[in-house]
């Protein structure tokens, strides 16, 4: 199967959302992501749709520790 053919693509309806720009590594979203979710609970928001992330380095040519990347929950 060549790689085009197992592209997926989603149609995603923005509403509400709680984004953060993660710097660092990818290997440290997790401490991002948890910090999303602190807030979230803290607010009374729950999670409502698929979790993603919008890349603003080019990861083949920055090094980890400066890689921006927004990560982006929504909520309702």
């Amino acid at each position: 199967m060549k790689l085009a053919e197992q592209i997926e693509f989603y149609r995603m309806a923005e509403g509400k959302s709680i984004q953060m720009l993660h710097v660092g590594p990818f290997s440290a979203e997790l401490i991002s992501l948890a910090r999303i979710a602190e807030f979230s609970e803290t607010n009374g928001l729950e999670q409502n749709g698929i979790h993603h992330e919008i890349y603003l380095s080019d990861f083949r040519k920055t090094i980890p520790e400066k890689l921006r990347t927004i990560l982006r929950e929504p909520v309702k």
